[in-house]
């Protein structure tokens, strides 16, 4: 069943955060007239106090200015809270989202996965929230000061604006210098971020087998070209800041100079000349600000462009209608998967099983067991087919609903920080009903003995990763997660690779009981007494189905090959 698409969340936050920034653009439009205050202010004092030497006068302007002050002071606060709501919200409409297109991305793309989407959505709100985009809020109210220039003189108004046209020239001249080299630093920095998480998550390896220099070595690498692209990216936008503080003064003095002038000529007034500068300054700090800050916003701007690509590879999918509990009938259609540049994985897997039917996928390494398994579970989506639970593609199920019915234990064991009741229910809320229920699957699962040694029992905190267990502790504690709440379908990756005698005993007792419940099995194996508590068998070959059919068939279609094999002649070359 498929269901049509809705926009990516990122697009609908960012168009309700741009009617959102409507309001912030008006309040900083009316900051921007009260900033006129000090330019009027020092206009009537030179008009009206030094000409009528009226202390009143000066009493009352000063009050209407101070008045004036407070309201921007007051402007300025209520804007500043927006913003930090602003960037708040848009955290708390967008982080679920992305953190679900980080974990979509990893479960299609193993080795690949890193929290870069949250880092950049960390980013576009600090950004929201910090001065750096003021600049961008006050720029569109420059020209009211030009125009209050032009008003006082045509000479003064054509200096400051051809003065802010080379401001301007300097800001885009700085775009243009920094944006290579910060493009390659940032892009540098991530790589080194992504190795020293490698590092550090793979310790016990790196320290056992001594690769903890070359691992620096290849991290200070990255780390060095991610310092030369920032050094440089900060030269280039020094000079430019530089030129950009050197023609600003050149500019003041030059409007003074020239308002100087225009007084000498009596066509203007010295307030006209004092409050023309005060103006000047005002329309041209947007520019300059925005010199100042550009790394920050160029920042913001790749970590925004990041996020729409992401939210555009994954956008949220329509609601799907929880779907009654399957009874197990399970159904591969023609299941293709291929690499990006076309070549197959797997290709034309058909197979069926009812209720309770177990089923082992077997195959030399590479054959593409486990990507099949993957497939089966609804982790990745095949490129082209179908997994059928009770008809229902997995793929299209509400992961949520699915979950509720599937059970899988991967071929890598990941737990998670937690305690092992949380782990094992699937960091459900515990209650006392899915204490219960936790427990149940221990005893299935036969590790309930092994939990009741542990300090705490159930509530026995494990660590990131389990990392407090051995890998035959984790395995089972695993394999009681996928039996977790009775599930129609169970799909185990070589369930007992990491276990002992008594390990394999307690799975091939759980694959039994289960069973008999009427839950359908699948399972990658490759010992014996696995396969021999299995109903079907599947023979992978280089990604291709090469035998299916009862257990038994497939066993002696599989001896008659190897007879046929060492049966041959041996051809000895003379």
């Amino acid at each position: 069943m498929k269901t049509k698409q809705p926009p990516p969340a990122l697009q609908v936050v960012m168009k309700e955060a741009r009617r959102a920034i409507r309001p912030l653009i008006w309040f900083s439009g009316a900051i921007n007239v009260l900033m006129l205050t000090g330019a009027l202010y020092m206009l009537q004092v030179y008009h009206r106090v030094l000409s009528s030497h009226s202390l009143e006068t000066l009493l009352m302007l000063s009050l209407m200015a101070a008045g004036a002050l407070a309201a921007m002071a007051g402007l300025e606060v209520v804007r500043g809270r927006l913003l930090a709501t602003l960037g708040s919200w848009m955290n708390a409409r967008l982080a679920p989202v992305l953190l679900t297109a980080s974990v979509e991305y990893a479960a299609s793309k193993p080795g690949q996965a890193n929290a870069r989407p949250l880092r950049d959505l960390d980013q576009v709100r600090n950004f929201f929230t910090s001065p750096s985009i003021f600049p961008i809020l006050d720029a569109p109210w420059a020209p009211l000061f030009f125009a209050a220039i032009f008003f006082m003189h045509p000479w003064l108004g054509w200096l400051a604006l051809s003065g802010g046209g080379v401001l301007f020239t300097l800001a885009l001249l700085n775009e243009w210098l920094t944006r290579k080299p910060l493009t390659e630093a940032t892009s540098a920095q991530s790589r080194a971020y992504t190795q020293a998480e490698a590092a550090i998550r793979n310790a016990e390896v790196v320290q056992a087998m001594g690769m903890l220099k070359p691992l620096l070595e290849g991290w200070k690498v990255q780390q060095d070209e991610a310092n030369r692209g920032q050094v440089v990216a900060a030269n280039r936008g020094g000079i430019i800041s530089a030129i950009a503080r050197c023609h600003r003064l050149a500019l003041q003095m030059g409007i003074l100079g020239l308002g100087a002038y225009l007084v000498l000529r009596n066509e203007a007034s010295p307030g006209i000349m004092v409050s023309a500068s005060i103006l000047m300054g005002r329309a041209l700090s947007p520019v300059e600000q925005a010199i100042g800050t550009w790394k920050a916003t160029v920042g913001a701007r790749a970590a925004y462009r990041r996020l729409t690509a992401v939210a555009g590879e994954h956008p949220e999918a329509a609601p799907v209608p929880a779907m009654p509990r399957p009874t197990g009938r399970f159904e591969a259609d023609n299941i293709v998967l291929a690499r990006q540049g076309g070549e197959h994985i797997l290709k034309g897997i058909n197979f069926r099983l009812e209720p309770g039917e177990s089923l082992a996928l077997i195959g030399q390494s590479g054959a593409g067991k486990t990507s099949l398994a993957r497939i089966l579970a609804g982790a990745w989506r095949p490129s082209g087919g179908r997994a059928l639970l009770d008809g229902m593609d997995v793929a299209q199920w509400a992961a949520e609903d699915r979950g509720h019915h599937v059970g899988y234990l991967p071929q890598d064991i990941e737990l998670f920080a937690g305690n092992v009741c949380e782990n094992i229910c699937r960091f459900a809320t515990v209650s006392p009903v899915v204490f219960d229920k936790a427990v149940k699957a221990a005893q299935l699962a036969g590790v309930h003995d092994l939990i009741k040694g542990l300090p705490k029992g159930y509530l026995t905190e494990i660590g990131e990763s389990g990392a407090v267990l051995s890998g035959g502790q984790r395995q089972r504690i695993g394999l009681a997660r996928a039996l977790y709440g009775d599930p129609a379908l169970v799909i185990l990756d070589e369930p007992n690779s990491n276990l002992d005698r008594e390990g394999e005993e307690a799975l091939i007792a759980a694959l039994g009981t289960i069973k008999a419940t009427g839950t359908t099995v699948i399972l990658i194996a490759h010992r014996p007494n696995i396969m021999e508590t299995v109903d079907k068998i599947l023979v992978l070959n280089r990604g291709q189905q090469d035998l299916f059919g009862p257990r038994d068939y497939v066993f002696n279609e599989l001896a008659v090959r190897l007879r046929k094999v060492t049966q041959m002649p041996t051809i000895v070359a003379k």
